[in-house]
């Protein structure tokens, strides 16, 4: 994998990241979502009011078209696997962002999730 298809692939994988991070700030400032037939057209109103719910849409289509031309340049067998890297990525902003907690075994899996990473990228 070139450097240039290693960026496209990993700011498609960052943007994704950044996009269900934004999704989560949005919904934090609604609220748990009851799926109550009478509140949920309000409460979709309601989300999609929010900017980061919005911002976060856009990162979303943005990350597709970046993700698009990164698979374009190599083998898919390659490229599905580096997007486990948004959780790598959304597990850390989520403890410093939102104070969520990262424990031993949510540790090891990022570690798993690293080396794997890893191998099928010298791969």
């Amino acid at each position: 994998m070139t450097i240039t298809t290693f960026a496209f692939i990993l700011t498609g994988v960052l943007l994704n990241a950044c996009a269900q991070l934004l999704l989560k700030a949005g919904v934090n400032a609604v609220g748990a979502i009851a799926l109550d037939r009478a509140t949920l057209f309000d409460t979709a109103l309601r989300v999609l009011a929010q900017w980061p719910v919005l911002a976060g849409l856009t990162l979303y289509v943005a990350s597709v078209a970046v993700w698009i031309v990164g698979l374009s340049r190599v083998d898919v067998s390659m490229a599905y696997p580096m997007l486990s890297l948004g959780y790598v990525v959304n597990a850390v902003a989520a403890w410093w962002l939102f104070g969520e907690m990262i424990g031993p075994l949510r540790m090891a899996g990022i570690l798993l999730i690293l080396a794997g990473v890893f191998l099928i990228a010298r791969s």
